[in-house]
């Protein structure tokens, strides 16, 4: 690999179309060919199936991603397609780069990454699908009880509680798309103690996984 090949230069260019890089210390070296091809030799360190050295400067995060995926590389090509799709949409980019990431948005275990994490509370936004959730639950329980403990906002804080509950997008990180329309079924009303519960856990715990440790 060289930092002229093609893949690395079209590699370069769709990490920065990506959003979610909203400062760029320098505009001219910031994920520029050189240093795409320069982190990826840098897996080469500790990939067993390479015979030479390798680059020795690879930090700590290089070899957690690498090992990772190491022999996940199915789900590896799914997570970057899903991440494809979102930089060729521009106007779902500029969408995203709207959201902002807040301090506990960044203790979060998301392993596959903010640009798909940033379309799930993208998705989760939808304010026209959510309030339709609302009302079918609403309409067939008379209340909204969080779907994994069963808190409810009404009974606990009277009128000002009245219809309040948010809303979980149920699908994976891995396996959400950028052309993929939300439906009903993939919302789940939870509070607010839950969806952060769930949202630390985000690729890996369900509504019904996290239902099962309450009731531990």
């Amino acid at each position: 690999m060289t930092s002229s090949h093609p893949e690395i230069i079209e590699l370069s260019k769709l990490l920065n179309r990506l959003p979610i890089h909203d400062l760029r210390p320098d505009q001219v070296k910031f994920r520029n060919p050189n240093g795409v091809n320069l982190k990826l030799n840098n897996f080469k360190a500790f990939d067993p199936s390479y015979t030479g050295k390798g680059m020795q400067n690879f930090g700590k995060l290089d070899k957690k991603v690498f090992e990772e995926f190491e022999s996940d590389t199915d789900r590896l090509h799914k997570i970057a397609n899903r991440i494809r799709e979102v930089s060729k949409d521009l106007e779902l980019a500029n969408q995203l780069y709207l959201i902002s990431e807040d301090e506990e948005d960044e203790q979060l275990e998301v392993k596959e990454g903010a640009v798909l994490y940033k379309l799930h509370k993208y998705r989760e936004r939808d304010t026209s699908i959510i309030k339709k959730k609302k009302e079918k639950e609403f309409l067939k329980l008379g209340q909204l009880p969080c779907e994994a403990c069963t808190f409810d906002f009404y009974q606990k804080y009277g009128e000002l509680g009245h219809k309040y509950i948010e809303c979980h997008h149920r699908t994976p990180l891995s396996e959400i798309s950028a052309s993929s329309k939300t439906t009903l079924r993939d919302l789940a009303l939870v509070c607010s103690n839950c969806h952060r519960m769930l949202h630390r856990r985000v690729e890996t715990l369900s509504i019904e996984g996290l239902r099962n440790l309450l009731s531990l």
